[in-house]
């Protein structure tokens, strides 16, 4: 659902603005009749899983040391 709303209006009833957004509504906000602002929820980004064996090949490098204690640890070891 889409509604617009003016600037002083919204100002006065934002957190019942802000549950009508989570809602999966959108919000413009005018000002002297004009769009000024949108509300609506954020997009939702899907985190690509990596491939088993994406690392193998010439693009990954990791150090034979990787996992050797650092040298500023040596006095704590």
């Amino acid at each position: 659902m889409i509604k617009e709303i003016g600037a002083f209006e919204a100002k006065t009833h934002l957190s019942r603005l802000l549950d009508e957004v989570s809602e999966g509504s959108t919000i413009y906000i005018t000002k002297h009749g004009k769009r000024v602002a949108e509300l609506r929820p954020p997009e939702v980004k899907r985190q690509k899983k990596a491939k088993f064996g994406c690392t193998k090949g010439s693009g990954f490098y990791m150090a034979p040391d990787f996992d050797a204690p650092l040298e500023v640890f040596k006095d704590y070891m």
